[in-house]
Parts: structure tokens; sequence; C-alpha cells
């Protein structure tokens, strides 16, 4: 039996009643919020959609396997560089065996300009014996599979799912990390944690091109050292417009 004194609000509860933080008028704002927060998100990715107009993955590759090695070799390296090296090294690679029964010590050598090259090129290696022994040369089409491969991480994954196979997937690098935080759209500077806040606020079909977007507007915008906030196309709608 339940007796008075059992269902009495203690005084934690009676100070969050007072403040208005717990039961459906506390879920309602939150939605509100929420609700706002996703229009706010649309508002920003349409104008910087039109602001570039043109926003594509900016790595060169003709099929899914060379994303994926031109996505490891991207990593502390210019999308340009990359290019410079994939285009010589796809003709002398052609195709994932080629790249699994690559020489080490001669594919480091081919890579070398990209600087890491030796994590790089036996991440390429491994990445494509994995695919071969375990997929029959095709690169894998899910999340899960994707990071099963040895030297594919959540980033190099999403780029492949989004620009390969059309999934959509949100690429976090240094620029999304940035701009998500100056934008308010989150506090967290994990890449994972960022991802999935993001995935929250933005539209599903809007995940692959919002990394582009937010990508090209940080290089020639909302750069690391100083924003130029007095160009920005979304400074109306960003928090930190004139701060940074």
């Amino acid at each position: 039996m339940t007796t008075r004194a059992s269902v009495r609000a203690g005084p934690a509860d009676r100070k969050a009643k007072r403040k208005g933080t717990t039961g459906p008028a506390r879920r309602k704002r939150t939605s509100r919020s929420q609700i706002a927060e996703k229009r706010r998100a649309r508002v920003i990715l349409r104008r910087l959609a039109k602001e570039f107009p043109d926003a594509k993955c900016a790595l060169e590759y003709e099929t899914p396997h060379q994303l994926l090695v031109a996505t490891i070799l991207s990593a502390q390296c210019t999308d340009v560089r990359v290019n410079l090296v994939t285009s010589g090294l796809f003709r002398k690679y052609p195709d994932v065996a080629a790249f699994a029964h690559a020489d080490p010590a001669e594919l480091e050598q081919d890579v070398k300009s990209t600087g890491f090259f030796r994590n790089k090129a036996r991440a390429i290696r491994e990445m494509s014996r994995d695919i071969l022994a375990e997929h029959a040369g095709e690169v894998p089409r899910t999340m899960e599979d994707l990071i099963a491969l040895r030297g594919v991480g959540r980033k190099t994954a999403n780029v492949v799912l989004g620009n390969a196979f059309g999934v959509p997937g949100l690429v976090v690098d240094t620029h999304v990390t940035r701009l998500a935080n100056r934008m308010g759209f989150t506090r967290q500077r994990n890449a994972e944690k960022i991802e999935r806040e993001l995935m929250e606020i933005f539209p599903r079909d809007w995940w692959t091109l919002s990394s582009h977007l937010l990508i090209l507007h940080g290089r020639k915008t909302c750069a690391a050292r100083r924003a130029r906030c007095e160009e920005c196309v979304v400074q109306d709608r960003c928090p930190s417009a004139g701060k940074v």
C-alpha cells in the first residue's frame, strides 16, 4: 500500500518544478528548440549551396576503391597534392589486386610526397588485401563492413559511402569540426560525437553535400586563424559572427 508520504515531492523535485525543468513543459520547450535548430541549419545549408553550386568531392577517382586510396592519402595532405599523386598511381596500380600485391617499399616511394607515406602505404595494401580476401575484390557498401577494413575509419567510410555509393554520409574533418562549433551546432571536439549531433540536425539527404559545403566555406571564409565574417553569407544565423 502506498502512503501519502511516499509520493510527497522532495526539495529537489519542488525546485525543478518551479524552474519548469520536468514534465511535459520541458519536453515541449526542448522539442521547439530542436525544431528551431533544424530550421536554422536548413537556412545555412541552402545559403551555402547557393554560394557553392558546384560543391562536390575534390578527390579525383573513377572507382570506389580509388576513392578509398585517395582518401587514405588525403590525411594531413592537400587534395591538390593527392590528385597529382593518384593520376600516375592509378595507372600503375589499376585495380584492387595490384595494390594488394604491391611491393611495400615501391608503394611507399610512390606515395611519399603525401606525407606519412609508410603508414599510408601499409594502410592501402592491408585495406586492399582485406577487400580481396573478404569481399571478392568489391568495396563493401556499408559502414560496418568498411570500418572493418584495416586502415579505414568512419571519416574515410563516410567519404566512400556518400560519394561513391550515394549513401548519405557526414564527413567530419578539421573544417567541419571548426564550423560546427562556431555555428553553435555542437560543443564537441570528437569527430564521431560531432557526426552524431549533426545527423540529428541536418536533413539526411543533405549529409553528404553538407560536408562539402562546410569544408568549402571553411577554406574560403571561415578560416581557422580569422573568420571573414563581413563576407559570410550566413553571418546573421551564426552565433560567432564578429567574435572570431
